[in-house]
């Protein structure tokens, strides 16, 4: 099992930057990745990156504005968040996988309680 703790998130402007953290209670071989779930909506990929860090996946939507990034000796996960636009507002998952790749939450098998992100206009 493995435990994940996301924290950073919080309520910004649009345009603002902001930096969400992800904390794994240990050290895992697979992909990590964010996820987002706006209110009504289903849960969306956002990023994703394999174990060594050299291949990061995003999003169309956030293709350009947000960097996915781990340091594995710290077994933390983090999204740098740039341009926030009212529409990147969610609840941000962070999530883990025995696998390298992650494209949909079926790939995830490790999930974390969420942080808010509110982004204003």
């Amino acid at each position: 099992q493995v435990q994940l703790v996301e924290s950073g998130g919080g309520l910004v402007q649009a345009g603002a930057s902001l930096r969400v953290s992800c904390a794994a209670s240990r050290r895992t071989f697979g992909g990590m990745g964010w996820f987002r779930q706006a209110p009504g909506k289903e849960r969306e990929f956002v990023a994703s990156l394999t174990w060594s860090g050299n291949t990061p996946y995003y999003a169309t939507s956030v293709k350009g504005r947000f960097t996915i990034s781990r340091d594995n000796a710290k077994n933390t996960m983090y999204l740098q968040m740039n341009s926030l636009k009212p529409e990147d507002t969610a609840v941000y998952y962070c999530a883990a996988s025995l696998r390298q790749a992650i494209r949909v939450t079926s790939d995830v098998q490790y999930w974390g309680q969420g942080t808010q992100v509110t982004v204003s206009s």
